[in-house]
């Protein structure tokens, strides 16, 4: 395949701007999104069969406010309940949700909320994903930081408190390979506890290596479990294909991980079945893998460069508590994480509620730590940001109010022997 990331130059040539073109208003030119490309492994796994019926049959239109009303009357939550506590039906009974999922996120969390911070360390990309910021054909400065950058970053992010830390790039395997990656998480483990990475899906041997560099989870966000639409957003790269990336976490499972992380941007297709997907994606798997730590995160699509291309459905932030909460209700033990692409208003609330586990001193943008925690201007190149965000309050500030509600913000709670 050929190496994309080269595309976005100031100047596109006439030949890119019509491969461009052709992409995005011929189907007939793009590769077929559910067959693998070389190199890419298939592993026997009956889980999406499972995810994909259920998603596919499921009609939240059919479910009554009496549906509903049971399925926060009953002890355990089945996957009937889920799927009413999912649909319109339960939105007038939103309060009712809340105050369930509260009672079970206290249950199993107590009133502790996790704090971890993320840290791009590239933005080249060989996808053109038509929504995202990273896309081969957008105009932006890209930057891949050396081990040296890599490492002053983390030296500020851990001077600031932070003991975990997540990991991205963009996903070109020419800029950032793995090689490269797992020299990062090296350098991640002499400065914090927890490690993870949201990188572009790799196989079993190469998630075994990053989790010997010292990787404890991997995310990956599927984006949307409908592959007709996803095949519409995703028209060229490793990215389009879709089987590829859903087995992502089992693969990283398989290689020893810790834990792994799931999530739908909602707002690309129909947002009640996106959310059950993911969470029947990490139910199914919990059940395979009991001894894996699940999350899930809840991510609602920002403004990106192509905003007017896509026709985003919008998804509310009384819809988005509402997924929240049924989440919490149908898997209490499993960790839910709320990002700063939401506001401190909603972040401050929904942690009381259901979500167990926030970012701070967040940025999206590649080598500029130092000039938004220190506040000094660093002239050194810095690449530009995946995507807006709505929170951008510091790790002192959200530690102060977590804390100002009344909850315990917790850095890190593993012990290593």
């Amino acid at each position: 395949m050929e190496n994309n990331y080269l595309i976005d130059s100031d100047d596109l040539t006439p030949e890119a701007l019509e491969k461009k073109h052709r992409l995005e208003n011929d189907p007939s030119v793009r590769t077929n999104h559910m067959e693998y490309m070389p190199g890419m492994e298939v592993i026997e796994s009956d889980i999406c069969e499972k995810v994909i019926s259920e998603m596919e049959s499921y009609d939240y239109t059919k479910y009554t406010a009496r549906d509903v009303m049971a399925a926060l009357q009953h002890e355990t939550c089945t996957l009937e309940d889920f799927k009413a506590l999912l649909s319109p039906a339960a939105e007038p009974l939103l309060e009712k949700m809340a105050e369930k999922a509260r009672l079970e996120t206290s249950k199993h969390f107590g009133n502790t909320v996790y704090i971890f911070t993320p840290l791009y360390i590239a933005n080249y990309c060989e996808n053109y994903c038509v929504y995202c910021g990273f896309n081969c054909y957008n105009k932006i400065r890209r930057m891949k930081l050396s081990m040296e950058q890599i490492e002053q970053e983390m030296k500020i992010i851990a001077d600031s408190g932070m003991e975990e830390i997540l990991i991205l790039t963009g996903e070109s395997r020419a800029m950032s390979d793995v090689k490269y990656i797992g020299e990062a998480c090296k350098l991640a483990r002499k400065y914090f506890r927890l490690v993870g990475v949201e990188i572009y899906p790799v196989n079993t041997d190469e998630y075994k290596y990053l989790h010997e560099c010292g990787v404890d989870y991997v995310t990956v966000f599927q984006e949307t479990y409908d592959s007709d639409k996803y095949e519409t957003l995703h028209l060229m790269g490793h990215k389009r294909v879709w089987p590829y990336r859903f087995d992502a976490q089992e693969r990283a499972l398989k290689a020893g991980m810790r834990g792994v992380a799931f999530s739908a941007l909602l707002g690309l297709s129909d947002f009640r079945k996106d959310a059950l997907a993911t969470a029947l994606h990490a139910y199914y798997l919990q059940k395979k893998y009991p001894h894996a730590e699940m999350s899930l995160s809840c991510p609602r699509l920002r403004p990106i460069i192509n905003n007017d291309k896509i026709d985003p459905l919008d998804v509310h932030e009384k819809q988005l508590c509402q997924v929240l909460c049924a989440y919490r209700i149908f898997l209490p033990f499993i960790g839910i994480t709320v990002s700063s692409r939401e506001t401190a208003e909603f972040r401050n609330g929904i942690v009381k509620i259901a979500a167990t586990k926030v970012s701070a001193g967040v940025s999206t943008g590649i080598g500029d730590h130092e000039t938004k925690y220190t506040g000094k201007e660093d002239d050194a190149e810095q690449g530009d940001e995946q995507f807006e965000i709505s929170d951008g309050r510091s790790l002192d500030k959200m530690y102060q109010d977590i804390a100002d509600e009344g909850l315990q913000p917790v850095l890190n709670d593993y012990l290593y022997v």
